[in-house]
């Protein structure tokens, strides 16, 4: 067998990266998705009615491949793609977080969603990438 200078080594070394990447994120977006989403249930604000429906149960984390809730904000019903988490509010009996969030002529905007998104934003990025360092690491193993 022909010496190939370490071609061979290292085509099977970068094949093995988006495998070991998409195996390596996924708990990573999941654990980051469920610190932003309860950062949103302690910035949204407490229902006034004790009958209506929670705006703070709606909010859900959903992951890679399985579809958001209908009629949650900010993209409707949707299929998650791969290495992704989606963070929504909202469902059929929750249809108002947009007015929360947003405010109207006759109540003022009580904001939960964004900031929330904004305050965790940093620390989100920073363990993605360093999950993908660790992936890229354990690939070439």
């Amino acid at each position: 067998m022909a010496d190939d200078g370490g071609i061979g080594r290292l085509q099977r070394r970068l094949a093995a990266i988006p495998v070991a990447m998409k195996a390596g994120i996924q708990p990573t977006l999941l654990k980051q998705g469920n610190a932003v989403a309860n950062t949103m249930r302690l910035l949204a604000p407490d229902d006034p009615a004790t009958d209506a429906p929670d705006l703070k149960s709606s909010i859900v984390v959903t992951t890679a491949g399985q579809t958001t809730p209908p009629y949650s904000q900010p993209s409707g019903t949707m299929i998650v793609p791969e290495n992704a988490v989606a963070i929504t509010v909202g469902n059929s009996d929750v249809r108002y977080p947009h007015l929360v969030e947003y405010g109207t002529k006759k109540s003022s905007a009580q904001p939960f969603f964004w900031p929330a998104v904004r305050l965790n934003r940093k620390k989100f990025q920073a363990a993605i990438k360093r999950a993908v360092g660790k992936a890229v690491r354990e690939a070439g193993k």
